[in-house]
């Protein structure tokens, strides 16, 4: 018994430091992308051989924080509701993580990688749903996905003094994004350009 308590504690040692150094790492490649894993180290108050020992390349690292944001994706799905939200309501609240996910994690952001399969099914679901509900017209929701993920990337491009954000008096930055990006990918995929259906 003793044996496996102690096991058990140098696991959730392991996954404490990991969680650490992918927090540090975040941060320190956010300012300075050509950071080594030494500057990840003390951001993480760490030593350098415990980042060696979890990490043995830059490649393996920013894998794992590509994997980290995927998980974030997957949360920020279930934080929207996709499933049982009214389609409209949980499209804009995705829309809205996302931007925030941007805000916090823009080195993972920067490293393209693909989506899990979880994340693609989850935004095909939306898409479905979208078009049940006669938001949209189109009809194959991975061309749906294409279209968003591609606004995403302009709507996210746009500098924060652009006109195109101009949103209600009191909105955040996130919020006007937010609220762009639905009216543009709704309004791409056929859906009725009505303002009352932006409306959220």
């Amino acid at each position: 018994m003793a044996v496996q308590q102690q096991a058990r504690k140098v696991r959730a040692d392991a996954e404490r430091s990991t969680a650490r150094i992918l927090e540090a790492a975040e941060e320190v490649l956010r300012l300075q992308p050509n950071a080594p894993l030494e500057s990840i180290a003390e951001a993480a108050g760490l030593a350098r051989a415990t980042v060696h020992r979890r990490f043995a390349s830059r490649a393996s690292l920013e894998a794992a924080l590509a994997d980290r944001l995927d998980q974030r994706y997957v949360l920020a799905l279930q934080e929207a509701r996709v499933r049982t939200a009214p389609p409209l309501v949980a499209f804009h609240r995705l829309n809205e993580i996302v931007f925030e996910l941007k805000l916090s994690h823009r080195y993972a952001m920067q490293l393209n990688a693909p989506l899990s399969p979880a994340v693609l099914d989850g935004l095909d679901l939306l898409f479905v749903r979208l078009r049940e509900v006669g938001a949209i017209s189109a009809t194959e929701p991975a061309w749906c996905r294409g279209v968003h993920l591609a606004l995403l990337h302009e709507v996210n491009a746009l500098p924060s003094d652009s006109p195109e954000l101009a949103g209600a008096a009191g909105s955040s930055e996130t919020e006007s994004r937010a609220r762009l990006l639905t009216r543009c990918t709704l309004g791409a995929l056929g859906g009725e350009r009505d303002a009352e259906l932006f409306r959220l």
